[in-house]
């Protein structure tokens, strides 16, 4: 198990214990009416159980499913509450889909917990496992006119590449790229 110490935070793999905050963060989302970007398999999920075992399948090559690359899901716990504010999923390499649209990392806030800089953190704090991977940059894309998510990347180091139309979802995203 992979714990990440981030200051006021820590990165932690899925694990039971958080079982009751993982549901409560998918629904969070459903309400919010909100994309689940950096979260994995927690859409398709019924349960969090599922979604543990789920995200843990992506981190072996041995249970990797097919298409699919390595991924370590992170979540982003404040160590007062000992509480889930977000999530954060780092894809080792690419498949042609995330070197077009995905990108190395995806991430998300609780809604409720969003504006707070917690984006920002969260990303600065994965940055040297990224290095650890062997990466020495790294892609994350961005949902255009997503000021919030914009500002966590450019505020890490990222430069503008270009934006690309996500087919479909009919959707552009923005392409930036940080050097480790």
């Amino acid at each position: 198990m992979i714990k990440i110490d981030a200051g006021d935070f820590f990165l932690v793999e899925p694990s039971e214990e958080y079982a009751e905050q993982i549901a409560e963060y998918k629904q969070a989302f459903l309400d919010a009416d909100s994309s689940m970007d950096g979260c994995g398999p927690l859409r398709r999920c019924e349960d969090a159980i599922t979604y543990i075992a789920e995200c843990r399948k992506y981190t072996s090559p041995e249970t990797l499913p097919d298409g699919w690359v390595l991924t370590t899901q992170f979540f982003y716990i404040r160590k007062a509450d000992n509480r889930l504010v977000g999530m954060i999923q780092v894809r080792h390499y690419f498949n042609d889909w995330l070197s077009k649209f995905g990108g190395h990392i995806g991430y998300s806030i609780k809604p409720c917990e969003r504006r707070k800089g917690y984006a920002t953190s969260m990303l600065k704090a994965i940055l040297p496992y990224c290095k650890d991977l062997g990466l020495d940059k790294i892609l994350i894309t961005c949902i255009d006119g997503n000021i919030g998510s914009e500002k966590a990347i450019l505020n890490n180091g990222g430069v503008y590449e270009s934006t690309v139309c996500e087919p479909d979802r009919n959707r552009n995203l923005k392409r930036f790229w940080i050097q480790l």
